[in-house]
């Protein structure tokens, strides 16, 4: 059974907290500047893939695109394993913060399956634990809490840096159809990327830099006005970029190095559309006994800060190779 074929609908005591069936029916993908499929088409195709079949109270499954990495990407993981936590919450209480372990690599080839438990159900917070599960082990960890609207004390760190303007920047389609086609080039693209600082794997960069690696991305079409699939789709953005930025502060070439997310963490400010440009500024502060530490932060057009991000990464050189 596939993940459309399932319960979409969420749980029958809280029909309101699903993410919505991808429109099977839609248009035909739209092609990108080097042949590779993109545009709403693509997008949905996400969607679907967040859209997890029930199987049982608390118990739900979802699978890998066909076109999938040796090992299930982590993001997809963080977002599945949130959308489980959310179909158990009530609709009036929004996620505040997640917090993640990846535990061992997921099998793209089969079925990820997420055990929900209710932690607690309080007036204002409700927390839930989830298991990614395959093989009968445990491959990924996630806790995260949701609260009821609140008010109180504001403040925000506002941009620091004015960034150049989204649309004058060229997309993954057009960077690979220049020659500089390195990064998910054999994979679908359901985001726009556009980069800013140039990433490690691009041919075009010329070293070490200390500064924050930023980039523009937004969900490649119109997504639906629910809340909680746009939250589970910044969360799967959210750990495409953040390793890299470790990298980014030494003169090494990305395929010089095994890298792998080991735990992440993310807080959601305020409300937020992903289908709408954000900034995602990524920065490591620290790096030693073969890890590095990530942070990032999400800032919609307008310079809000919407959402925070952390990670800490297996950062492994070869054997017998010192860093520069």
């Amino acid at each position: 059974m596939s993940a459309h074929e399932g319960d979409t609908t969420g749980l029958a005591d809280s029909p309101d907290v699903s993410i919505p069936d991808s429109d099977t029916s839609g248009p035909a993908p739209e092609v990108a500047a080097d042949g590779r499929p993109r545009g709403q088409a693509v997008l949905d195709d996400l969607v679907g893939l967040l859209d997890l079949e029930r199987l049982e109270e608390n118990l739900f499954r979802g699978v890998s695109p066909p076109h999938s990495l040796p090992r299930v990407f982590g993001g997809q993981v963080a977002g599945q394993a949130l959308v489980a936590a959310g179909r158990t919450v009530p609709d009036d209480r929004h996620v505040h913060s997640l917090h993640a372990y990846f535990i061992r690599p997921g099998d793209p080839s089969v079925p990820i399956v997420y055990e929900t438990e209710r932690v607690r159900d309080g007036r204002s917070f409700t927390t839930r634990r989830v298991l990614g599960i395959q093989h009968g082990e445990a491959i990924f960890s996630l806790s995260a809490s949701f609260q009821v609207p609140q008010h109180g004390l504001e403040h925000t760190e506002p941009l620091a840096v004015d960034a150049p303007d989204p649309e004058s920047l060229p997309d993954l389609g057009t960077r690979a159809s220049q020659g500089d086609s390195s990064w998910l080039t054999d994979t679908p693209r359901p985001l726009d990327i556009r980069l800013v600082e140039e990433p490690v794997w691009s041919a075009r960069r010329t070293g070490a830099s200390d500064g924050p690696m930023r980039v523009w991305m937004r969900a490649d079409g119109r997504l639906p006005d629910h809340q909680l699939l746009h939250v589970c789709l910044l969360t799967y953005a959210s750990d495409l970029t953040l390793l890299g930025s470790v990298l980014a502060r030494h003169d090494v070439a990305s395929s010089q190095v095994q890298m792998a997310s080991l735990d992440h963490a993310m807080w959601f400010h305020e409300p937020f559309r992903a289908d709408e440009w954000l900034l995602y500024t990524c920065y490591s502060p620290s790096a030693s006994g073969g890890r590095g530490l990530a942070t990032g932060r999400f800032y919609t057009a307008d310079g809000r800060l919407i959402a925070s991000t952390m990670q800490e990464g297996l950062v492994r050189l070869p054997s017998g190779e010192k860093p520069s």
